[in-house]
């Protein structure tokens, strides 16, 4: 059953034209990914459906009453909000619900109808669900901690938590890995690839894209191309339509070949027919300069060379606020290494990159750096571009000359043309870039260097599929050191064949590709022993009934169960009294409602292991 139908839409930007004439539909449950280069209007064509942007022309119909839920790329919340808050400033429906009903009470006209709304959809389960969702993200936070004072990663958590909890029915999502490590994102493709909704996600995550969508929509010269199937039936397609292009590109150059030959040596006249050939002719070339930048390759650069020593770790190791993140680790890095580093959101790993760089002093230790290493070291932020001079200023004071593998040399404009900045562009302050094409020029700006020792922090935010598979190019042929962080996994399958892992207060060394930990992760021999040996007690102990101290609880908690039932039956009764503050405001009584509600099933399941046991 269709839930979505856009058609002929259009929309333009600053005067650039980013889709015309757009027109594709989404079944209920489906999951469609949105790709294309950056600055396609892939978050524009997101936000359209959302109902967040008008578009210039054409329509957005979707099936009446559906629960439609919008995570954008930046997480945004009032200036006192909390975590519990922040649930609250949601523009949901459901959530709007719950707002006009407490405003209602506040003001002293308590509303039966929407009471009995709350109640029939259960809409107090959602704070519960918001808990669920963050404990299942690992995220350890408390909902009186204030949105501003989380990182990056926990405030994304935070939105993708609410998002969930909000029991939508077409679900956008817009760029949501991005600041979320391995562990939160495995959950959300999980969920994703699991739910009954339907899902639309821009995204550069080639595994979740992989796995989860059944359509891709691409954003390519203006026109979105839907192609059915997996991804990987995606990308055979794009490379067919590429061959396409060169054989374009060349029949374009035939006639261009003949057509300037008529311009230097045609009639002096000039007719109206004369002037509509040279306007085709303008045409021609401005298609052919088109065609020419899609079809762009990838390249590798050189680097210098390396020494005996490349970079030597002793002993070191790393505590904040008295937590340790790491303890003392030591490493011998090697040339021709390309490791993978990866762990939890605050596990450290930018913090581990910024000692090995000497940026962060170690607490204990050394970090010896060969005499002939050179760090072309890329960090989250991009913060050290000049805002206020243009991109391609910018790329001239890197080098009029950029030398390529074995003996081409490109101008530094052509070069930024082969990372998605056209001439155009280069005229543009780097002030005005959007944080995308901000990463993109600060990456090239860590490898024009020539570095022999490359060191990448979540170098994956932001870009483009294309980009980044220029990257892995890139990274794959470069003979030097290489440590990328990422929560990419399958950019650290392309590029990494090792891997550093943070967990538990300490660095361990893998030798494997991310996808070979993974598997000795989920297949760990000691995880297994473990179970083994956890059902074995298990078993022993129902073999033997309940032992003194099980007797007394199962006492216990009958006693207590009864006088939660009491309770929670007495606060049920309190929300059909309007204006009732005997046992508390609203707000009390359903914060007071929720905490005995769990209380209650928590304490019911452990009297019910309990007579299981006794009965056995």
């Amino acid at each position: 059953m269709n839930i979505l139908s856009v058609e002929n839409l259009s929309k333009t930007l600053r005067d650039e034209p980013l889709f015309e004439n757009a027109t594709f539909g989404l079944d209920e449950g489906g999951k469609a990914g949105i790709v294309g280069r950056n600055g396609t209007g892939k978050s524009t064509l997101l936000k359209v459906i959302a109902g967040y942007t008008v578009p210039d022309e054409g329509t957005v119909s979707a099936r009446n009453g559906l629960n439609t839920v919008y995570l954008g790329q930046q997480v945004e919340f009032g200036p006192d909000a909390t975590v519990r808050s922040f649930l609250y400033e949601s523009d949901s429906p459901l959530i709007r619900t719950i707002r006009e009903y407490e405003e209602a009470v506040e003001a002293g006209h308590e509303s039966t109808h929407l009471l009995e709304r709350i109640q029939d959809g259960d809409l107090w389960g959602i704070e519960r669900s918001y808990y669920g969702y963050l404990g299942s993200l690992g995220a350890d936070i408390g909902p009186e901690r204030t949105m501003a004072s989380l990182s990056g990663g926990e405030a994304k958590k935070a939105a993708v938590a609410r998002a969930l909890a909000l029991r939508p029915e077409l679900l956008l999502l817009d760029e949501p890995t991005n600041h979320l490590d391995i562990r939160s994102i495995e959950f959300l493709e999980d969920w994703i690839s699991s739910t009954a909704a339907a899902v639309i996600i821009v995204t550069h995550d080639r595994h979740i894209l992989t796995r989860c969508c059944s359509v891709i929509w691409e954003l390519d010269r203006r026109r979105i191309y839907a192609h059915p199937g997996s991804f990987t039936s995606y990308l055979e397609r794009r490379e067919e339509r590429y061959r396409m292009d060169e054989k374009e590109m060349q029949r374009i150059l035939t006639i261009l070949r003949r057509e300037r030959e008529w311009l230097l040596h045609g009639p002096k006249a000039r007719t109206g027919k004369d002037k509509n050939r040279k306007d085709r002719i303008r045409e021609m070339e401005d298609s052919l300069h088109k065609v020419r930048e899609d079809s762009q390759k990838a390249f590798s650069s050189t680097y210098r060379r390396l020494g005996k020593k490349v970079l030597e770790l002793d002993s070191v190791s790393k505590a904040y606020g008295g937590r340790q993140l790491f303890s003392p680790f030591t490493y011998s890095f090697k040339a021709g290494e390309h490791i993978g580093l990866i762990g939890d959101n605050g596990s450290g790993k930018s913090t581990f990159l910024n000692i090995i760089t000497g940026n962060v002093e170690s607490d204990t230790g050394m970090v010896d750096k060969g005499v002939n290493t050179f760090f072309g070291y890329y960090d989250q932020n991009a913060s050290k571009l000049p805002d206020g001079k243009t991109v391609g200023e910018y790329a001239e004071e890197l080098g009029s000359i950029v030398r390529l593998s074995g003996s081409e040399e490109v101008s530094s404009s052509r070069f930024l043309e082969l990372f998605g900045f056209p001439v155009s562009m280069q005229r543009t302050p780097i002030g005005l870039l959007s944080g995308g094409e901000r990463r993109r020029l600060y990456l090239i700006t860590r490898l024009v260097q020539n570095p022999n020792f490359i060191i990448l922090d979540e170098p994956t935010n932001d870009l483009d599929i294309e980009t980044m598979e220029n990257l892995e190019q890139y990274i794959s042929s470069f003979q030097g050191t290489v440590i990328i962080s990422s929560h990419d996994r399958t950019f650290l399958d392309m590029t990494t064949d090792m891997l550093l892992v943070i967990e538990d207060g300490a660095i361990r060394l893998f030798p494997g590709t991310y996808s070979d930990w993974k598997e000795a992760r989920d297949a760990s021999p000691v995880q297994a022993a473990e179970k083994k040996e956890k059902r074995a007690e298990r078993k022993e102990r129902e073999k033997k009934g309940l032992t003194f101290r099980e007797e007394r609880e199962k006492a216990q908690l009958e006693e207590e169960i009864s006088i939660l039932e009491a309770e929670i039956k007495e606060l049920e009764a309190s929300f059909a009294i309007v204006g009732s503050t005997e046992l508390g405001t609203l707000k009390e009584r359903t914060e007071l409602y929720q905490a005995k509600t769990k209380l209650l099933e928590e304490k019911s399941e452990r009297w019910f292991e309990l007579e299981e046991k006794a009965s056995s």
